[in-house]
């Protein structure tokens, strides 16, 4: 029979294993000073983006990023740390964790992995500075139906000027 302590290890590792892999967007936070409540308000904002806040152990959470050979992050750990992942809009989450630590100084993004690429506190707030991905699409459905819009504009002016000249060719022959 396991140990209870063991038994808490392992699943606390496989959370966090489970985390890393199944999301494609995942961040590492650090604070101090910051409330329950507070860290009740992030996750609230977070939920209504569809991502989840995991506060694990540093030891744990070291070791399994280790295993995973995500060892950039895994000096990044220091003092409290949060993981935040989403499968939903990268943008929409880190524009939320970007708030927030505006809004408290002892809140820090140290870096994240965004679809297997490592990314630093820098990059996560170049990702925040991006339009939402709806914005994104529209733009690229805009820029693919541009050339079609012009071709047919242009087609309809021909008929258009075409139906010009025979109106004033009528006129000048006398026809209404």
């Amino acid at each position: 029979m396991e140990k209870v302590g063991k038994v808490l290890r392992n699943s606390l590792n496989k959370s966090i294993k489970d985390g890393l892999q199944n999301n494609q967007a995942v961040f590492l936070l650090s604070y101090t000073a910051v409330s329950s409540a507070q860290m009740g308000n992030l996750r609230k904002d977070l939920s209504k983006v569809g991502a989840k806040v995991h506060v694990p152990q540093n030891r744990i959470a070291k070791i399994v990023l280790k295993e995973l050979k995500n060892d950039t992050l895994a000096d990044k750990i220091k003092g409290q740390t949060a993981f935040v992942w989403s499968n939903s809009d990268a943008v929409s989450v880190s524009k939320a964790l970007v708030k927030f630590t505006d809004q408290f100084k002892n809140v820090v993004i140290n870096g994240g992995i965004l679809d297997g690429a490592i990314l630093v506190g820098t990059d996560v707030k170049r990702l925040s500075d991006l339009p939402a991905k709806e914005v994104l699409q529209a733009r690229l459905l805009q820029v693919m139906l541009s050339p079609m819009t012009r071709f047919a504009g242009i087609l309809n002016a021909k008929s258009r000027d075409l139906l010009s000249i025979l109106k004033q060719y009528g006129e000048q022959k006398g026809g209404n």
